[in-house]
This record gives C-alpha cells, structure tokens and sequence, in this order.
C-alpha cells in the first residue's frame, strides 16, 4: 500500500511562531510575545509553510493576513500548543507538588475575608508554591477556568458548570445589616420573612452575592414589586449606604468584622435555620494537578477556625 507524502511533521518552535502571527498579525508584535527575533520568526513560519505544503500566510508591504488554510490551521495549532502545555504542567506537578505556579482565582465577596487565610497556609506549609490572585465576578473566573488562564477558583457555588468539579470549604449564614436605631437591628431569631417589605439595598448586577440575597427574599415572600435599590458595587460601599439610612443589607458572616464593626450600624441575626451560603474550591474536572487541589482544600478547611464558618467535611 503506498501512503500519501502529508508533509514535514511540525516543530513545537514552528507551531508557537506561527500561533503567535495568527494572534498578532504582525512579524514583529509576535516576534516579541514569544521572545524570538523577528528573522527567526519569519524562517520558522516559512519553514513551517515549506514543510506543510500550504500557504499559511498572505503577506502585503503593510499587513500580514492569514490564509483561508492559515485560519483552519491557526486552530489545530493553537489545540496542539494547549495539550503540550498540559503535559508539562501535569508532569511538573507529579515531579514537585505544590511547587510553581498557581493561578487562583477570588470573588469580590470572598476575597478580603478569606485570603489572609490562604496567604497565611500557603506562606507556612507551601512556602516554594507561586501563588498569583485574580479577583473578578463569577463569570469572568469561570471563563478563566475553562480557557486555562486560571487553575483553581474560589467561589460560592454550585456553579452546575459541566466540566469543573467543586471542592466544598464551608458554609456561613447571612445576617441582616442595619442603621442604628431600625427596629431589627442588634435582633436575635429574626424571621425571614422580616424581609418583604424592607428597603433592601444589593450589589450591582453580575455578583453571584446579589443573586443569592434575592433568593433569599423570594424564599422569604418577597414580591417583585418591593423596593430593591441596586447601587453598589462592592460591599464597602453597600454598608456605607446603609450606614447613611438608605436601607439595610445582606452580608455573609466572614465579612461582618470587617465591614459592619463601625458605631453607625447594626447586626440582626435570622432565625434558625439562617439563610446562608457554600463557600468552594472549583477546579477542571480532571485536572493535572486535581490530587493537589484536593489536598490544598483539607489544608484550608483545616485553616478556617477563627472564622465564623460550619467547615464541609
């Protein structure tokens, strides 16, 4: 049988010169994203072109475009680079746990109450592992996960995301946060549904923080006509609102200490049981270093004490 010549197989050099030109679309912004002279970029797409047997690129005196095969390949190409990628970083994690990089991702509403926590682990029991903090809205960390930008999220969940797998850190109750002198605030056993008809002030749309305390009032009766001000964007601002007897809010309990501990406000608590959330670690279904993940969410469940939280088992 006689097999048909399919060309010079690829180098990954080949392959990473060529991406970055479909990216950039110009010899010398890619030549400097990859780190290699702009010459050398240019042979090695050239050889590339040579040893495929396809035109990859359509070069003018001032642009560079890629071909209708340039578009097709720029995708496989892309793919290949991706999957060398995690083989190196799944043989890097068998060879060294908790050693390089790890790129974690925060929500707003979790970030400052919980990452003294991690930072505190990290420093002591994983002193060689680069910890690097993106904190963004649920989406963009999702999105993060998915595309390899990100390696590990920390999250309210359950996100009910096919593909991530969530490793549950512990739940806390959310407590009703008030200007001082409003009639519930410094309250035990308050009922939920307290929450009808008060002037409720929430975070701006794209916090999961804001969709979980409307849950709460439609859980509590809360008809879609009650007032609902939506003017913050972050839970500094949200107290300070209520601080000034514009109305009252939600906060989960880590944040309490930090956000509600000044003279001009209020803590009510809710009866139980009190409305609450799970706090977790997400991570790719599958995942290269998924042993090491799982073994970094025991050591912060480990972690949380002091905090006010009830720790997953």
């Amino acid at each position: 049988m006689v097999v048909a010549n399919r060309g010079k197989q690829p180098s990954l050099a080949q392959l990473r010169a060529f991406a970055a030109v479909a990216e950039y679309l110009h010899f010398r912004d890619a030549a400097a994203a990859i780190g290699m002279s702009q010459p050398a970029l240019s042979g090695a797409v050239s050889a590339l072109e040579e040893g495929l047997g396809v035109q990859l690129l359509e070069r003018t005196t001032r642009k560079v475009l890629l071909s209708p095969a340039g578009e097709r390949l720029a995708v496989r190409a892309k793919a290949v680079l991706d999957a060398v990628g995690e083989l190196m970083e799944e043989a890097e994690a068998v060879r060294a746990p908790f050693t390089g990089v790890l790129r974690l991702g925060v929500i707003p509403t979790v970030a400052p109450y919980l990452l003294p926590t991690v930072l505190r682990l990290v420093r002591r029991r994983y002193p060689e592992l680069d910890l690097q903090v993106h904190e963004e809205q649920t989406s963009s960390l999702l999105d993060g996960l998915t595309a390899g930008r990100l390696d590990l999220l920390l999250l309210a969940v359950p996100l009910g995301v096919p593909g991530v797998t969530e490793l549950p850190l512990f739940d806390e109750d959310f407590v009703l946060v008030t200007p001082t002198g409003h009639p519930l605030g410094g309250r035990e056993g308050i009922p939920r549904e307290a929450l009808r008809e008060l002037p409720l002030l929430l975070l701006d749309e794209g916090h999961c923080l804001r969709d979980q305390a409307l849950d709460v009032c439609r859980e509590a009766g809360r008809t879609e006509g009650a007032p609902v001000t939506t003017t913050a964007a972050g839970l500094a601002t949200l107290v300070q609102l209520v601080a000034g007897g514009m109305g009252v809010t939600l906060l989960p309990r880590t944040a309490v200490a930090v956000e509600a501990g000044r003279g001009d406000l209020r803590t009510g608590w809710f009866a139980a049981p009190a409305p609450s959330r799970r706090i977790a670690l997400a991570m790719r279904t599958g995942a290269a270093r998924g042993g090491e993940f799982a073994e970094f969410a025991q050591a912060l469940r480990e972690a949380l004490g002091s905090l006010p939280v009830r720790v997953a088992d």
